[in-house]
């Protein structure tokens, strides 16, 4: 009893129980509610870095299948920290045909870029939230400048804006819509740091996520 117990059992039926039951109600919740979406320009079968606060994270996998329905490319790696909720947030992301980049810019920086980078080249985007997986909040971490600057992509930024929700009192203040609310998505317009410094490329990609931030 003791070894079907242990913490390495419960911590293997929480990866196998939760993210299915996540994944049941993130589609009710998005059913129920009404959706609003904002954007001017498309990238077209150019890979992308799609940028979300961590805190806006649980409906970042239907944003960017509403975007990428529009556009030639529809498949996305998502860098996901090594943490044990990030193997749960994995393993929902892949429920929606995403792939998983483990790692974050403190542990296994290197072997994260360089998977990302390969996911570019071979047409892939990449879903990052540059304040994860421990913040601080909205802030923007080195990885996301290394991508854009590295391979010259375009970035777009990603935010989810519910007209009600409740907010947990985590590092992230981490957004749950309310069944029937209105989820307004924004988009913003494609955009380039690779000729910007690092600080001046970081800046600018705090201010396209504040704009709708939650």
């Amino acid at each position: 009893m003791a070894k079907l117990f242990s913490k390495e059992t419960k911590r293997k039926l929480l990866v196998w129980i939760l993210p299915r039951l996540a994944y049941a109600l993130m589609n009710l919740l998005f059913f129920t509610c009404k959706k609003k979406f904002y954007y001017q320009q498309h990238v077209f079968g150019t890979p992308t870095l799609y940028a979300m606060w961590h805190g806006e994270l649980l409906m970042a996998a239907l944003a960017y299948r509403h975007y990428s329905q529009c556009t030639h490319i529809n498949t996305v790696d998502t860098i996901i920290s090594h943490h044990f909720d990030g193997e749960m947030i994995a393993k929902l992301m892949g429920f929606y045909g995403a792939k998983a980049i483990r790692g974050s810019s403190s542990k296994g920086g290197v072997s994260v870029l360089r998977h990302a980078l390969k996911s570019l080249q071979n047409g892939r985007d990449i879903g990052i939230t540059p304040d994860g997986p421990r913040g601080p909040r909205h802030s923007v971490a080195d990885g996301v400048v290394a991508l854009a600057r590295m391979k010259k992509v375009p970035i777009i930024a990603m935010n989810c804006r519910p007209t009600s929700y409740w907010k947990m009192k985590s590092w992230d203040q981490f957004c749950i819509p309310k069944p029937f609310c209105t989820l307004e998505f924004y988009y913003s317009d494609p955009f380039y740091v690779h000729e910007l410094s690092l600080e001046e490329a970081k800046t600018l990609i705090q201010k396209r996520l504040l704009e709708h931030a939650v």
